[in-house]
Formats: structure tokens, sequence, C-alpha cells
């Protein structure tokens, strides 16, 4: 019997690109605890759309996800510019207990919204949003622990699977995956195709 020899990444979670020319980069900011799924569901779903993706952690280096799920090498924050990315995507699970007390993180999440740049967040993604002082009079969903901070914030709670309010797309759970990658991916398209059609 002859063993195959297979050449294998020295990370076999790293998304493979399409081989298709790309339609620009994401960003997805989180750290580690997060929700396995919420992480890597959209990590993919960007890849197989045509979009390279930069997974953005506090220091860089290794990621471990909450169910042990593992990416070896991410991107420091200090590194990255938000000028260089269509839009932002931020995971749940614990993981946004400790963006949130960074400023550098705050920021990061703030020039998104200010560049009317879209951003994802998914179940306790919001309270990223929260801590910026980016929830004031946004309607929007997450997972529902986080409703009260929300309303606290100023911001408006809805039980609904996505939300789409200004530059912001949130979604309560991972259930809800499927239809806001969707409405994302849609939106990114849309914002292409204007831009083709107007030389910008």
């Amino acid at each position: 019997m002859v063993n195959a020899v297979v050449d294998r990444p020295a990370d076999n979670r790293v998304a493979v690109p399409t081989g298709a020319p790309p339609k620009g980069r994401i960003a997805v900011l989180t750290a580690d605890v997060v929700e396995d799924v919420e992480f890597f569901y959209p990590y993919y779903r960007f890849t197989e759309a045509g979009y390279e993706v930069d997974v953005i952690t506090p220091s860089g280096g290794e990621l471990t996800a909450a169910r042990g799920m593992k990416l070896l090498e991410t991107v420091a924050l200090a590194e990255v510019d938000p000028a260089d990315y269509l839009m932002l995507f931020v995971p749940g699970g614990h993981a946004p207990l400790q963006l949130r007390t960074l400023p550098a993180a705050l920021d990061f999440v703030r020039a998104f919204a200010t560049a009317d740049k879209p951003v994802g967040l998914v179940c306790h993604g919001p309270q990223v949003l929260v801590s910026a002082g980016l929830a004031d009079g946004r309607r929007m969903t997450s997972w529902y622990g986080v409703a009260e901070e929300i309303e606290t914030a100023g911001g408006t709670w809805v039980n609904e699977a996505v939300v789409h309010d200004g530059p912001f797309f949130t979604a309560r759970k991972p259930g809800d995956l499927p239809a806001e990658m969707h409405a994302i991916i849609e939106h990114l398209d849309q914002r292409s195709q204007t831009a083709g059609a107007t030389g910008v």
C-alpha cells in the first residue's frame, strides 16, 4: 500500500480562498472564548462569497474559541486600519466582554460606524456597541440577556432574527446567522454595484 502525502496547511481551519478575484476585505474582530459557530460560520461564509477576511484579536497570535476550536494566527488590533476594510463583523460568546474593556477595540468599531461602513454583530456582540456609545437611538437585537443593556443605553431591542438599522446588522443567536449573513452579503453586493455604477 502506498502512503499518500497530503499537503496540509499549518492551520487546518484557515479558510481557503475560492480562487476568484477578491471583492474586498472584511475585518472580524474577536477574542478568546468567542462562541465557535458565531466566529467560524461568518468567517467561512465571507470567504465563500469572495471576500478576504482578516481575523483581528487584541494581541494577535492564536485564537481559542469557547468550545476549543482554534485559529493559529490572527492579526493584532494595533496593526490594522479600519480604512482598509469594507465592513466589520463582531461575533458573540464571551469575547465581547473583553473587547468592550479595550479603548482601541471601541475606537475600531466607532471608525466603521462613523464612516457608514456596515457592522455585523451576533448574540453578545452588541455589548460592544453599548460600550462604544453606539446603541443610543438604534433599533437592534441580540441574545436575550443583553436586551436590558441595550434599552438602558437608549436603544430599542426587538425579538427578531435580523435587524438592520443604519450601519448595524444584528442577530440574536447562532441559528439566526444564515439569515444575517444573507442580508449582509446582499447589502455588500448592492453597495459594490452602486459604487461601480457611480465610479466611486
